[in-house]
């Protein structure tokens, strides 16, 4: 089997896109600027949102779902909302198609909507509009709600998982009935988020604070979580906001306290994409294709056998109908590819290219000598181990990958993050070994803007855990309190 992809050193772009193609992660669609995610690629968004789903109910939120369109009128009411995202919004302007006469479909003019409609770019308006009728006291909060969903944003230019005019997410809107209460929301869910980056997805990431100028719109603060991927770039990997009383207010939803008091209720809502798959892909993956984590790995073993004859054959078919409820009863997820129409070769190199963690080779001789040969997907290594106890051996292999997988971004992440005491400094890094670069900034959003213009690069956030240390802007020379995490971005 050719793979074809071009070496991530020689052009990291291409990279990516072979892998997610040939992979048989997602393709191009007919639809300009939306993907198709094929089953394999699938699969892996299914394993993100089985664990993420099953997180969000343990911290006590439920699922609901609200409509794809939202009234126009809508988005007018939360003045900074509406301007973060009137580029990006798709408009409904009419009901029907009629045929012209001469067999074209055309648009009924005739049909016109009274007040267009606009397809989701994300919830909070057609939500908080809902929660007025929801929420009247106390008793009715905190009001805990996730939605998965699909939202539209149109983009001049897409990439595939990374950015494209449709995606899926989840969308987490909550109310609270003080604002401490919502922001111990916005705090959780991102710790939420971090844990599962790190511990399924393999991906270290810094927990921070955006600037106002990287808000989100409408929100009083925004969370993230910032991970880095093998070109020295940042990718935001989960946000969580802290929405003030912003919708509330908009929306008129308020609700009797305790002391029966009319009050605004406080707001928080947090969302991750698809665009993870696209982090997985970047942060763990190398010219010989895919590298997943066995957690999110939708086969976590595949079994090969390699023979002469059906007697060869049935001989380790019987093995390997042995071994595959062992590995199963442990909670592995196991393929055996017996088919005839494919050379062992070719097997070998298509599991290696989507990623599988472990593949096992079983011939004549393996099953004479009570061994089989195992192959590790993140170091490419090969070893013959014996059948007895292969179960346990696996297990516990999967186990040090997903370990090692996380350890070795760990490592990149952290000789890719360099200090910066002066704007030449900082442009040489970027242009040189890229990563994030950490750097005193004044706190003026003109300077932050300044050096997004000159650089490219953008505050990706003020980590929770910064060390407070007295400097001096980089940009401006005026004082600061402490540095702040630069990067070039996707």
């Amino acid at each position: 089997m050719s793979k074809g992809i071009t070496s991530k050193n020689e052009d990291y772009s291409q990279w990516y896109n072979d892998i997610v193609i040939k992979a048989d992660l997602a393709e191009h669609s007919s639809v300009k600027g939306c993907m198709v995610i094929k089953p394999y690629g699938y699969s892996i968004w299914e394993k993100m949102q089985a664990i993420l789903d099953q997180k969000f109910k343990d911290t006590g939120h439920s699922n609901a779902y609200f409509p794809l369109f939202i009234p126009k009128s809508y988005f007018s009411k939360e003045a900074s909302h509406v301007e973060g995202f009137a580029t990006e919004c798709a408009v409904v302007t009419h009901y029907r198609l009629k045929n012209d006469g001469n067999g074209n479909i055309i648009v009924d003019e005739t049909a016109k909507l009274e007040e267009e409609l606009i397809v989701r770019p994300t919830s909070e308006t057609i939500i908080w509009n809902t929660y007025r009728g929801w929420i009247q006291s106390y008793r009715d909060l905190p009001l805990l709600i996730n939605q998965w969903a699909n939202v539209v944003r149109w983009e001049m230019r897409t990439r595939l998982f990374l950015r494209t005019t449709e995606f899926l997410w989840q969308e987490g809107h909550t109310a609270h009935s003080t604002s401490d209460e919502a922001i111990e929301e916005t705090r959780k869910m991102l710790d939420v988020y971090a844990d599962f980056a790190e511990n399924w997805m393999g991906l270290p990431v810094v927990k921070g604070v955006k600037t106002p100028n990287e808000r989100f719109a409408g929100a009083l603060d925004t969370y993230c979580i910032e991970a880095l991927m093998q070109d020295g770039k940042a990718l935001q990997a989960g946000t969580s906001h802290f929405l003030g009383q912003n919708f509330a207010k908009a929306f008129d939803v308020k609700f009797t306290n305790k002391e029966g008091k009319i009050e605004h209720v406080w707001a928080s809502s947090w969302g991750v994409s698809t665009r993870l798959i696209g982090a997985l892909i970047m942060a763990h993956s190398d010219d010989a294709g895919l590298v997943l984590p066995p957690k999110l790995a939708p086969i976590q073993v595949v079994i090969v056998p390699i023979y002469k004859g059906d007697e060869e054959l049935s001989k380790i078919s019987t093995f390997v109908d042995e071994l595959m409820p062992k590995l199963k009863r442990l909670g592995i997820s196991v393929k055996y590819d017996d088919r005839d129409t494919q050379r062992p070769g070719f097997k070998f190199a298509e599991y290696e290219l989507k990623g599988v963690p472990i593949r096992l080779a079983i011939g004549g001789r393996d099953m004479e000598n009570g061994t089989v040969e195992l192959a590790r997907r993140d170091t490419r290594e090969k070893q013959t181990v014996i059948q007895e106890g292969l179960e346990i051996h696996i297990a516990q292999l999967l186990e040090e990958i997903q370990q090692n997988i996380y350890n070795k971004a760990f490592d990149y992440r952290t000789e890719h993050t360099t200090d910066a005491n002066s704007y030449d400094e900082f442009k040489e890094l970027l242009d040189g070994k890229a990563g994030f670069i950490a750097a005193h900034w004044d706190g003026t959003p003109e300077t932050e803007q300044k050096i997004k213009e000159e650089t490219k690069a953008t505050i990706r956030c003020i980590p929770l855990d910064n060390k407070l240390e007295e400097g001096v802007c980089i940009y401006s020379g005026k004082p600061s309190t402490q540095r702040v995490l630069f990067a070039r971005a996707y």
